[in-house]
């Protein structure tokens, strides 16, 4: 059960705040999406929680404030706090080359020319780091961009749908194909997080999933939160759609779903299944600065360094893009190696803009809102997931919203930047 505040009392306006239902309860209405999940906390206080529509079209049942969603790629920044555990412990290095975990990496090279069947490479200018991988600056790449013949590679390879990949097959795998450019030279969105769940079981001598509940989900109290889902849950779990048309499409049915399935190798890239009162545990304690209820993950300076901008030269990501994220593709965002569905087609809706955010250790970060023409504080830092859903920390405003649904792709419509306007808007002190 999530305890609310009284708007009024953390500086929000009711009012205003009702003006997120208005617009999002019609996107139900009009078959969009099938239901979603709002939540908008301030000053440490949750102050509105909004719900409305199905988790399970099928079976009639109603979005509940317990409902589990897929997050996809929210398990990115949980992952990476996860990684900073271990920085913080020096157990590894933010330029500690990744070959010094996978010799495989040592020797990677660069396409130069060619096609998915045969190419040309050229040595890299230097080897891959944790902070590149950290900050999508490593030369991967995901399969589902379609932009690149070292795309159509990933996708031979099928990083995507083998459940029985290992560590050791991923990682051989990587390092048999070409990167897209030199580490650190531009940014791509890629599977760089899916490697770093693999380093942080190669120094933990731990599963991912293991090392999440021992030092982040555990002393959060974020009890729902998982790479599978238990059966005693199923009934909680959402469906998940996809876009078909104006309206959507069933692609996974809770009481069938793989997720029902453990993994062999977790995904630290979006592998996580969530509720919004666990999930604002996670965003609540980076606005905390590394601290919730008394459970400290990360301290003060490590989160912030976090959620600095690490671009080079301070650029943003419209200068330092080579394919951006496919949030501004049809073939949605975010999947890792723990998207289990099968995206076929969606809507091509551009919703992200990449003018004025930055990119911090494992989520954007809002350098110039005017730049970015959304209404938002500079400093804010978000992701989000394939399957439409968003958070943000906003520490100017003492702030933080997440919303959740199950609609791919993330493109489908401007939910996202609709949200932080509309939060926004609705503070008044």
């Amino acid at each position: 059960m999530i305890e609310l505040s009284r708007p009024e009392s953390v500086g929000l306006s009711a009012d205003r705040l009702g003006r997120i239902a208005a617009r999002f309860d019609s996107y139900v209405d009009k078959g969009k999406i099938p239901g979603y999940l709002v939540l908008i906390a301030r000053r440490g206080k949750a102050a509105y929680l909004h719900r409305y529509g199905l988790r399970d079209v099928e079976a009639g049942l109603p979005v509940e404030d317990d409902t589990i969603f897929r997050i996809y790629s929210m398990t990115k920044p949980i992952t990476s706090v996860a990684v900073l555990t271990l920085y913080e412990r020096s157990l590894l290095h933010l330029d500690d080359p990744a070959s010094e975990y996978f010799p495989g990496f040592k020797e990677l090279r660069v396409f130069a020319s060619g096609d998915e069947k045969s190419w040309q490479t050229i040595p890299a200018e230097r080897e891959m780091s944790i902070r590149d991988l950290l900050t999508h600056t490593s030369g991967l790449t995901y399969g589902h961009m379609h932009a690149h013949p070292v795309d159509a590679m990933y996708r031979q390879r099928r990083f995507f749908e083998d459940a029985e990949m290992t560590l050791e097959d991923f990682a051989a795998g990587l390092s048999e194909l070409p990167l897209l450019f030199s580490p650190g030279t531009r940014w791509s969105y890629s599977v760089a997080t899916d490697v770093l769940g693999c380093i942080i079981e190669v120094i933990s001598g731990k599963r991912l999933d293991q090392y999440f509940a021992d030092e982040i989900l555990t002393p959060l109290g974020m009890v729902d939160t998982a790479f599978t889902i238990a059966r005693d849950k199923v009934e909680r779990f959402a469906a998940n759609y996809e876009r078909d048309g104006d309206g959507f499409r069933l692609i996974d049915q809770p009481s069938e779903s793989s997720y029902l399935r453990q993994p062999k190798l977790p995904s630290g890239g979006g592998g996580l299944i969530s509720t919004a009162s666990d999930y604002l545990r996670f965003a609540q304690m980076l606005l905390n600065k590394g601290e919730f209820k008394g459970a400290r993950i990360l301290g003060r300076r490590t989160v912030e360094l976090m959620t600095s901008n690490h671009l080079p030269g301070g650029c943003d990501l419209a200068n330092m893009g080579y394919s951006l994220y496919s949030e501004t593709r049809s073939e949605g965002v975010g999947m890792g190696l723990g998207a289990r569905h099968n995206l076929r087609r969606g809507g091509a809706r551009t919703e992200t803009r990449h003018e004025g955010v930055g990119f911090g250790l494992g989520g954007s970060v809002l350098l110039d809102p005017a730049a970015a023409e959304i209404l938002a504080s500079p400093g804010e830092f978000a992701w989000g997931g394939a399957a439409s859903t968003i958070f943000w920390t906003d520490p100017r405003e003492e702030m933080t919203a997440i919303f959740l649904t199950q609609l791919m792709p993330s493109s489908s419509y401007p939910i996202r930047r609709e949200l932080r306007v509309l939060a926004n808007q609705a503070i008044v002190e």
